[in-house]
């Protein structure tokens, strides 16, 4: 690696996605921007990044389609002058039988001419973690977490070999603990024994930070890794010896004042806590009906209505709904179909506010913050503080900056929307 920025390429299959790996750059001293899709080669915060987020929404589209998209921001990346390249996708994996984690880590690894390539999404600090090649979210297996519901990734199987070896062409291995936590020179042995196997992807087990550290180090002369964003916080310190990164003021930001609301599309279990627990608190919130939006009644102008009754306070408009109901709705409307109301919904109130002045976007859900982000024309992002692991502050780029916490489902205690709107009322500058 030569001494030159950026110098770490990633590119995310969803927005909330790009904001968590962002995070944990900033947070281990890499002077991070995020894309919505596509970088500008001449944007000259870029040229003074470390790191570049490409922030896609390739998650759940076809896997030719995600391939396509990822190869093209690889090449944005490499143009960049990036070195080393990250695919990151969600810590709990998710994924089908057909992709797209495997196909398109397999084309960026063939892109890059790397013979074996690493899968490790643990993050303990969010309760995910992988022993014996089977996640965990918190004691369960995956498949018993809640994201077997999943309404469009259902996750039924907790080992990922076998889950990845579904997705992929190539022969998948594990990495085990043991080996792990004998440090870098036996993790690096058991790349050669892949290699020498003809096995291209490694599922790789970590149950703490320190595991993901090992793992990061040992991977300093990977071209390209791939997980979630725990393993990356190995990898500044590859870079930390050839060049001083920005250290603590990598996370400065500017405050924005102005209106505030919560958006909220996803499904998943820490949502609908965190929904019950501001509507607890007896504060304005606006429920969208599916049913009724699918139907044709002026769901979007009732919530623009409620908003503009309530604007002197932060206002929760959102679709989150238990699974029960989230199945019954579905089985009406069609899975698909019912995501895609609600993000075009989601979308279409977020550029009305903005025309109203709100400012303040707080938003769950990683398909739901994609929707978000391209109906306000966001085209990227400072990267702050977190407000919670995984979830940073964030200001969008541009002449009339907004403030933005992109949330995916899960992340977040029960009361991150208001932790989310104080964040907002700091001062970054410092």
């Amino acid at each position: 690696m030569s001494c030159q920025r950026p110098m770490l390429g990633v590119i995310a299959d969803d927005f909330t996605g790009a904001t968590d790996i962002a995070s944990m750059l900033v947070n281990h001293g890499m002077r991070t921007i995020q894309t919505i899709g596509i970088p500008d080669q001449n944007d000259p915060l870029i040229a003074q990044a470390d790191a570049v987020v490409v922030a896609l929404k390739s998650r759940t589209i076809p896997a030719a389609q995600a391939i396509g998209q990822s190869l093209a921001a690889l090449k944005a990346l490499q143009d960049l002058g990036c070195q080393q390249f990250f695919f990151k996708y969600c810590s709990t994996f998710d994924s089908t039988a057909e992709g797209n984690i495997g196909p398109v880590a397999e084309a960026l690894a063939a892109a890059l001419g790397q013979a074996v390539t690493i899968a490790a999404p643990s993050l303990p600090v969010n309760g995910r973690t992988v022993y014996n090649g089977h996640l965990f979210v918190g004691h369960a297996l995956l498949s018993d977490s809640g994201m077997q519901n999943h309404p469009l990734t259902p996750m039924t199987d907790a080992n990922l070999v076998r889950w990845l070896q579904a997705q992929s062409r190539g022969r998948v291995g594990l990495v085990d603990l043991a080996a792990v936590r004998a440090g870098d020179q036996t993790i690096r042995a058991c790349f050669d024994k892949a290699r020498a196997d003809d096995t291209s992807l490694l599922i790789i087990d970590a149950i703490s930070d320190a595991d993901l550290l090992a793992i990061g180090h040992a991977c300093r002369d990977h071209v390209l890794v791939t997980g979630g964003s725990g393993v990356a916080m190995g990898l500044p310190d590859n870079f930390r010896t050839l060049s001083v990164l920005a250290g603590a003021g990598a996370a400065a930001l500017p405050t924005i004042k102005g209106k505030s609301v919560v958006l909220a599309g996803s499904g998943s279990l820490m949502t609908n806590k965190q929904v019950a627990t501001w509507n607890a608190a007896s504060r304005p919130s606006y429920r969208i009906n599916v049913l009724d939006l699918a139907s044709g009644k002026p769901v979007i102008d009732e919530a623009i209505n409620f908003f503009d009754a309530h604007a002197e306070q932060a206002v929760l408009i959102y679709a989150t709904c238990p699974a029960e109901e989230l199945k019954r709705i579905q089985a009406t409307l069609g899975v698909h179909k019912a995501g895609e109301m609600v993000e075009h919904a989601l979308g279409d109130i977020a550029r009305r506010l903005l025309e109203r002045g709100v400012t303040h976007f707080v938003v769950a859900g990683g398909e739901t913050s994609g929707a978000v982000v391209q109906a306000l024309d966001v085209k990227g992002l400072l990267i702050g503080r977190p407000i919670a692991p995984g979830v940073p502050a964030t200001v969008s780029l541009g002449a009339k900056p907004i403030a933005l916490a992109l949330k995916s489902g899960n992340f977040g205690d029960a009361d991150f929307f208001t932790k989310a709107l104080n964040a907002f009322e700091e001062n970054y500058d410092a």
